[in-house]
C-alpha cells in the first residue's frame, strides 16, 4: 500500500507570509501547490481572454467548471484588469460552487503525481479542507503587514506607498472577516503562529517540523 496523500491548509490575512511558507513546504515535501487566490483571477483572466462580459454568468460559470490546475500559471493574472474581472465572477454562485469543487479535488487528488497538496487562503481549513491534516493559521499585526507588502511592491517595481498599503490591508482584513459567507477565522484546531517576531526562516522551520510529523505518518500508515 502506498502512503496516503497529504493536505496542509494555511490560512491568514493578506500579505501574512502565507505564500512565501506553503511554496516551501510543497517543495521540501514533494507537495502540489495552489494559490487559491488566484483562481478567480484564472476565472476572470480566461472569461475576458474569450471575449465575454465578466458580468456574464453563465459564461464564466462554464470557464469555471472546465478549469485546470495549468490556467494558474497563464500570464497577466495579476493585473488589474484582471483583478477587476476576478471581483465580479466572484459575485457568481455557480462560479464560487465550481471553484470550490476545484479546490476540494485538487487537495484530494493532486497533480503531478504528488504526495499531498499545500493550500493557502483564507478558509482553508474552516471551509475547503476542514478534515486538512495540518492546519496552520498565519498572523501579523496590519503594520507589519503593510511593511512587508510596501517592500514587495517596491521590489517589483511598483511605487509603494506605506500608509496607503496599510490602509487597504485594514479595509480587506475588515472585509474578509466580517463577510457572512467563509470568514476569515483560523479552525478550531489551527496552529497559529504569529509573524510579527518571526522571519521566513523561523516560520518555515516550525513548520517544517509540523510537516515531517505528518509525512512520516502517513508514511508509516501506508506501509501497515
Amino acid at each position: 500500500m502506498s502512503a496516503r496523500n497529504i493536505i496542509i491548509a494555511v490560512d491568514g490575512p493578506a500579505a501574512s507570509g502565507k505564500g512565501t511558507l506553503s511554496r516551501r513546504l510543497a517543495t521540501q515535501y514533494n507537495l502540489a501547490y495552489l494559490d487559491t487566490g488566484l483562481i478567480y483571477r484564472a476565472v476572470g483572466r480566461a472569461v475576458l481572454d474569450a471575449g465575454t462580459n465578466p458580468g456574464d454568468a453563465v459564461a464564466a460559470t462554464k470557464i469555471a467548471e472546465a478549469m485546470q490546475p495549468d490556467a494558474l500559471e497563464r500570464d497577466g493574472l495579476r493585473t488589474e484588469e484582471t483583478g477587476a474581472a476576478a471581483s465580479e465572477v466572484a459575485a457568481v454562485p455557480g462560479v464560487r460552487a465550481a471553484l470550490l469543487d476545484f479546490q476540494r479535488r485538487f487537495a484530494a487528488t493532486p497533480p503531478g503525481g504528488k504526495a499531498g497538496a499545500v493550500l493557502d487562503g483564507r478558509d482553508i481549513g474552516t471551509v475547503i479542507c476542514p478534515d486538512a491534516d495540518l492546519k496552520l493559521f498565519l498572523m501579523a499585526s496590519p503594520e507589519v503587514r503593510a511593511s512587508r507588502r510596501a517592500s514587495e511592491l517596491r521590489d517589483r517595481g511598483e511605487a509603494a506607498i506605506y500608509d496607503a498599503v496599510l490602509a487597504s490591508l485594514k479595509a480587506r482584513d475588515e472585509r474578509d472577516s466580517g463577510r457572512s459567507e467563509a470568514p476569515l477565522l483560523p479552525a478550531d484546531d489551527a496552529i497559529r503562529l504569529d509573524t510579527d517576531a518571526l522571519d521566513a526562516d523561523a516560520v518555515f522551520q516550525i513548520a517544517s517540523e509540523l510537516t515531517a510529523k505528518i509525512a512520516e505518518a502517513a508514511d508509516e500508515a501506508g506501509r501497515s
